[in-house]
């Protein structure tokens, strides 16, 4: 069976978990999204447990040996605690209970690891009890009975799947998460499209290989950007640093990095607010990393939070904390703070791709004009995307990335305007713009080139930018292509010359008609 076929069946198994949800009145609840990505990751590491037994080298070795040496990336688990074992309990009458008895031990089991951290220090644990997500304490048997005859499916096996890679499971967890990463009241935090990541990851390395370097989004959303940097640079050669305020987001990035065999950095994972409270430390210092990609709020409304920035005790704020709007605080512009605390947590070597408004690029004014200042200053700016409208499913705003590069040693900076790349299609209630291959690996070999191309891309100079009031911007630098003429000059002058000449004789017979009428009348 290939992998396509795999994916068919994962994709059947979500719809199935989903209509059990809507049939037992939990569509569109606040909890749903919990027991679907809950159920979905157990089967998964429930399926990859079982098929890394049975794989094993040394047959003789039972059950129980085989667990306790078992690595990071597959969970323990006892053997009463497999879907299996499980399904043949089912119709005790406290099945609900048994079922969520396995879920807290699996849970306890593999809280060193697979436990994320909040911002107040408080562990939250791999799956909490089924029953906690329902209101009619009727349905708890129901939901229980349902889910395990889903995941004891044999159709729905994961067996098969694991050597799947970054792209491959990229798309199971897209497909997992469709649902909840609409702007429909369900769950409305960005969703980063999976090219832009990998443009992102492709041109931040530069195909020397490294080990030990550290990956770090301090609003990781469902850990997209973070995850393709990873898997371009090698998941064995590097470890993963997030934080996110959202508790959403940050479940689903737990699940993102299981299936991407990065379980190792899920100690790494902290839910919180980066900018009131940063939990990625060096002592009393921020932690600093090598490789930092992000896709901030654009804006959000931080206006409670404005008087904890003004006294940041790391310092990062240097260019200044924007106002508050006097009419609508959802526009207050604190992606601005995020690009700072960024420019503050790069290592000396650091490298970053951030996702800005384009209308950050070419303003000239306050705040961006002193983060752009502090980049061109430094010569650390490598360069600047113009990305394509509507990338993003829910959003139309026009986005750019920035690339930061802090080993850069010449002072050229490539500009490039993607914005007429791309084809338009719809998506749910609304359109995306999505990149054939030849494109994306347009985008990638001229950036990483230098090459320019009339109203594509343009190598300038620091200078030049500091001469254009520090305005990034693609289009004020690009050459114009000059205009072809569809016809010959020649002829065209000719053709002129005898409308002119026509013209005159008819002037010539009006004058002359003109003076007889003026003799007859005098």
């Amino acid at each position: 069976m290939g992998l396509q076929d795999y994916l068919d069946k994962i994709k059947s198994m979500i719809d199935s978990l989903k209509a059990m949800s809507t049939d037992l009145g939990l569509a569109n609840t606040g909890d749903e999204y919990k027991i679907i990505s809950e159920l979905f990751t157990y089967k998964f590491l429930n399926d990859k447990l079982v098929y890394d037994f049975e794989n094993r080298e040394d047959k003789d070795e039972d059950f129980e040996e085989f667990v306790y040496f078992v690595d990071a990336n597959t969970a323990k688990m006892k053997e009463e605690h497999l879907i299996d074992k499980l399904y043949q309990k089912q119709n005790e009458p406290n099945f609900h209970i048994i079922f969520d008895k396995a879920l807290v031990e699996i849970s306890e089991m593999n809280k060193d690891i697979y436990s994320i951290e909040t911002s107040s220090g408080v562990r939250k644990p791999l799956f909490e009890p089924l029953s906690v997500y329902l209101r009619d304490e009727d349905k708890e048997l129901e939901l229980a009975k349902r889910a395990i005859n889903i995941l004891a499916d044999d159709k729905y096996k994961f067996k098969g799947i694991y050597d799947g890679g970054f792209d491959y499971f990229s798309s199971v967890f897209e497909y997992l998460i469709k649902d909840y990463n609409k702007d429909s009241g369900k769950y409305a935090e960005y969703f980063t499209p999976l090219f832009a990541g990998n443009i992102m990851a492709d041109i931040l390395y530069d195909d020397k290989p490294v080990e030990s370097v550290t990956v770090y989004d301090p609003s990781a959303g469902s850990g997209t950007l973070a995850l393709a940097m990873a898997n371009k640079i090698g998941v064995n050669n590097c470890t993963i640093y997030t934080q996110d305020i959202s508790q959403k987001s940050t479940q689903f990035l737990r699940i993102n990095l299981i299936l991407n065999k990065l379980a190792h950095s899920l100690h790494n994972v902290v839910e919180g607010n980066t900018l009131t409270n940063p939990q990625h430390l060096d002592g009393d210092k921020l932690k600093t990393f090598d490789f930092i990609v992000s896709n901030p709020p654009f804006n959000t409304d931080f206006s409670s939070m404005v008087e904890i920035l003004k006294t940041d005790k790391y310092n990062r704020f240097f260019a200044g904390i924007p106002n508050i709007p006097k009419k609508d605080l959802n526009s207050m512009a604190i992606y601005q703070c995020f690009l700072q605390h960024i420019i503050k947590s790069l290592s000396k070597r650091g490298k970053s791709a951030i996702v800005v408004p384009t209308g950050f690029v070419s303003d000239s004014k306050n705040i961006s004009k002193k983060i752009k200042k502090c980049i061109v200053d430094n010569n650390w700016l490598k360069g600047v995307i113009h990305m394509p409208s509507n990338i993003f499913a829910n959003t139309g705003t026009s986005v750019s990335v920035i690339f930061i590069d802090k080993t850069k040693e010449d002072d050229e900076v490539i500009l490039m305007d993607a914005s007429s790349l791309g084809t338009k299609i719809k998506f749910d209630e609304g359109q995306r713009t999505l990149l054939s291959e030849n494109e994306k690996n347009k985008i990638i070999s001229y950036f990483k080139l230098k090459k320019e191309e009339v109203e594509f891309s343009k190598v300038v100079r620091n200078q030049a930018i500091k001469e254009n009031n520090y305005s990034i911007q693609a289009g004020q630098y690009l050459d114009v292509k000059e205009k072809e003429l569809d016809y010959d000059i020649d002829e065209k002058l000719n053709e002129l010359k005898e409308e002119l000449l026509e013209i005159i004789n008819q002037n010539k017979i009006l004058d002359n008609e003109l003076k007889l009428i003026f003799e007859e009348e005098f």
